[in-house]
């Protein structure tokens, strides 16, 4: 068999202090790989530099690590795909290893678990943030990784051909992770460095703000893949405060025959409608789920595994 054709994806903005760096290093990992840069607007020199370390070069116009994730898969076309960020965070040397067990064990998708060499390349807010919705992926889909945020990712050729990308921003990594564990994929996570950013290379990663629209992607795909559970707990709100209204009425009407509070009555019937509304809604959607999650199989089928023979 033919070696499989690799291509390592770093998605930039604004690193021209690590980028040389980083090509420099997967290089020197995978040498016979294809490095690919993929620049979202830098106002530095990015571009200038990844192209003199050797780098193919392209560009993302459109805003958000999201959308150049979705452009490199649909442009890339390679047997395995290494994904890190330019920051020279991600260990290169690493990266034999990740390629070598998707390859051996046939995985699509192997997670860089991030340790951090020193404190301050992780920081503490960021810690607490993954760790928060690391858990809240667990429980919304019933497993998880251990480090959902991490850049550091090879997939194989089926994963980002069957990938529907609709991250704009950093909640990209949450999305991946999702695509993965709905489709029953066979991935792995392997522990991997990680380090400080060169001096002079700055995050672009806010805590709150992106820790916050990673926490709503992880809702809007909960109620996209899990409708029945998403409405029917919105149903079941309802009509918890439709009984709680209606406790005092029926004991008023059992006494007296009478209903003389009939604004109240007419709130409950609104409520116990609703709850119903959304309990037809979640049964409804989850037909369509499983319609969309079935094209999806087919598609991410349509392609062998790594490392199978034809």
């Amino acid at each position: 068999m033919t070696a499989p054709s690799i291509a390592v994806l770093l998605p930039c903005y604004n690193e021209e202090a690590a980028i040389a760096q980083t090509v420099a290093g997967f290089r020197a990992a995978l040498p016979g790989a294809i490095i690919y840069v993929y620049d979202n607007n830098s106002s530095d020199r990015t571009v200038e530099v990844a192209r003199a370390a050797g780098a193919v070069v392209r560009r993302e116009r459109i805003q958000g690590k999201g959308a150049v994730v979705r452009r490199m898969f649909a442009d890339i076309d390679a047997d395995i795909y290494v994904m890190a960020d330019g920051d020279a965070t991600y260990d290169a040397a690493s990266a034999p290893a990740l390629v070598a067990r998707l390859v051996d064990e046939q995985l699509d998708m192997i997670v860089g678990s991030r340790i951090s060499e020193v404190q301050e390349s992780y920081r503490r807010g960021h810690r607490f943030g993954n760790a928060l919705l690391t858990g809240m992926l667990a429980k919304l889909f019933g497993r998880s990784f251990t480090d959902i945020l991490s850049g550091y990712r090879v997939f194989s050729r089926r994963f980002t051909k069957s990938f529907p990308s609709l991250s704009a921003g950093f909640e990209i990594e949450t999305e991946i992770s999702v695509h993965a564990l709905e489709l029953k994929m066979p991935v792995a996570e392997i522990e991997t460095p990680y380090y400080a950013r060169p001096e002079g290379s700055t995050s672009k990663l806010s805590t709150y703000r992106d820790g916050w629209r990673i926490l709503r992607t992880i809702l809007a795909l909960y109620r996209i893949e899990r409708p029945v559970l998403f409405f029917g707990a919105i149903g079941a709100v309802f009509l918890l405060l439709a009984a709680i209204l209606a406790v005092p009425l029926a004991v008023t009407y059992f006494e007296t025959g009478l209903v003389p509070r009939f604004p109240t009555f007419i709130l409950i019937s609104g409520l116990v409608i609703l709850a119903a509304l959304n309990g037809f809604t979640g049964l409804i959607l989850d037909t369509v789920v499983r319609g969309r999650l079935e094209v999806r199989r087919l598609a991410y089928l349509a392609y062998p595994a790594p490392g199978a023979r034809g």
